[in-house]
């Protein structure tokens, strides 16, 4: 099965906003990733707009040929912004305003009932909607039972644990993944992957649909280049 790449590009907004202007020019950054072979454009708007700003979100979404993914905490706010601008995908992130990066899935089970609500506004939006869980088959199941169309699964213990032990790091997603294929609920996952470590989570879960990568993918294009980064991607996923 094909695993598309969808690029996150909230690191080019943190370049951009470290100075006045719009140097890089994000638009130009999404649609460059894309015609360099990208496969979506991730964005994760937070609260304090210190990366991506809400601004930026309709400017991406109409020249976005791909998939757009727009990340996010469904506060009021953000589901207005998705309501206004609808992307292909929202995956929903429970991190709270002063998070450094998402650092851990939802509870699909302590928050059933709100998961259940945001879910069906973004159906009737017409968005997929992906949850992002910790590889806990439980959660997973929560995930089905609030109506979503995919997990994303939070990959950052895998990629700490991963040079030390890859097998012992990735078994607790490929059990997700089993439970995820057995209830037909899709499969993304996103956080911290990296050249190193990519291709063997591809390998070890199966039915994997899509990986976000935003902030090692950057940090490599500072040395490769960004149309030569994505292809490395892209090679470590064929």
């Amino acid at each position: 099965m094909h695993t598309r790449l969808s690029v996150n590009i909230n690191k080019v907004a943190l370049i951009r906003n470290s100075r006045e202007g719009n140097l890089p020019d994000l638009v130009q950054i999404a649609k460059d990733c894309e015609a360099y072979g990208g496969q979506g454009i991730t964005v994760h708007p937070r609260p304090d707009e210190r990366h991506i700003r809400y601004s930026d979100i309709p400017l991406l979404r109409e020249v976005n040929t791909t998939e757009f993914n727009i990340e996010g905490n469904p506060t009021e706010r953000f589901m207005q912004l998705l309501t206004d601008h609808p992307p292909t995908q929202a995956t929903l992130v429970p991190d709270s305003p002063d998070v450094l990066t998402s650092d851990q899935g939802w509870d699909t089970v302590r928050h059933k009932d709100f998961l259940t609500d945001i879910t069906q506004q973004l159906h009737d939006l017409g968005i997929r909607v992906s949850i992002f869980v910790d590889p806990v088959p439980g959660m997973v199941e929560g995930a089905k039972s609030v109506g979503a169309d995919r997990i994303e699964l939070y990959t950052g213990d895998y990629a700490k644990a991963y040079a030390k032990n890859p097998e012992a790091a990735v078994a607790p997603h490929t059990e997700a993944a089993r439970v995820a294929q057995s209830l037909e609920l899709g499969i993304n996952a996103g956080h911290d992957l990296n050249l190193q470590n990519l291709r063997y989570y591809q390998e070890h879960v199966e039915g994997l649909l899509e990986v976000s990568i935003g902030h090692a993918l950057i940090s490599d294009a500072l040395y490769f280049g960004l149309q030569n980064t994505i292809q490395l991607y892209l090679r470590q996923l064929q």
